[in-house]
């Protein structure tokens, strides 16, 4: 992890908050504490090697695979979006995706397809979903690329900001690569769940899966609507569904 990522995800909003001397004691203080957390990052961990030596994850269902490899897409998982030497080997309650997601894909999971996490974080979904789709090409997008602590010869990380129409252009849609399946867990703020929808459905297949996490965070989230106008994506689907117009200014 940069000092930049270190900055953007603890403490960005601390520091925009604080008064001028303030600023520079929290300045000080996070380049203190990245020192002391670089000693607790996790290191990068080659999944092709992993395979040959734990084959028999390649037959696991996905809510194991899930929390496994630490992601909050399972029942449980140790907390992975606090600072590292604050990590306890306490599991808490997670998303519980797994079910739902299971039912879409057991039928397609030993096809070769071409799969992309929007908001991949550490990658640890991207882990899970490299031994359930072992067929398959994983593609891994995040604001903090440097954060993945995963590669493999099926694994693709790369850097895009979901809140930038022309960052998912030149990162993603102008490269002219079609998915079968798209997972977009990356801000859930009201603004960029709808430029995600909108701007990658259209590279996804014919028959493909498109998945957007914590859609309701706008709606019961005051800091995912900030300074933005509703309506949000889950009224935005409801009208489409109900054949009705709607009109949003991003």
């Amino acid at each position: 992890m940069k000092i930049s990522s270190f900055y953007k995800i603890y403490y960005r909003h601390r520091i925009l908050k604080a008064s001028y001397f303030l600023k520079l004691y929290l300045i000080l203080t996070m380049i203190l504490k990245f020192l002391v957390n670089y000693l607790f990052f996790i290191k990068k961990k080659d999944l092709d090697k992993i395979s040959k030596k734990y084959q028999f994850l390649f037959e696991k269902n996905l809510n194991y695979l899930f929390e496994y490899f630490n992601s909050d897409k399972g029942e449980q998982f140790v907390n992975q979006y606090l600072p590292p030497i604050k990590r306890k080997n306490l599991k808490i309650r997670a998303h519980g995706y797994a079910k739902f997601y299971e039912n879409y894909f057991k039928n397609i999971k030993n096809k070769e397809l071409k799969i992309i996490e929007i908001g991949s974080f550490y990658g640890n979904a991207s882990a899970a979903l490299y031994f359930y789709f072992k067929n398959s090409i994983i593609f891994s997008a995040d604001i903090n690329p440097d954060m993945y602590i995963y590669k493999s010869k099926r694994i693709k990380n790369f850097f895009i900001d979901n809140s930038s129409r022309s960052s998912i252009d030149n990162n993603l849609v102008n490269k002219n690569i079609k998915f079968d399946i798209v997972i977009e867990d990356a801000s859930h703020m009201l603004k960029d769940q709808i430029i995600s929808l909108f701007m990658i459905f259209k590279i996804l297949k014919p028959g493909g899966l498109f998945f957007i996490e914590e859609i309701d965070f706008p709606e019961k989230r005051a800091d995912m609507r900030t300074n933005q106008i509703g309506p949000d994506l889950k009224e935005i689907l409801n009208k489409i569904m109900l054949n009705k117009d709607f009109f949003h200014l991003i």
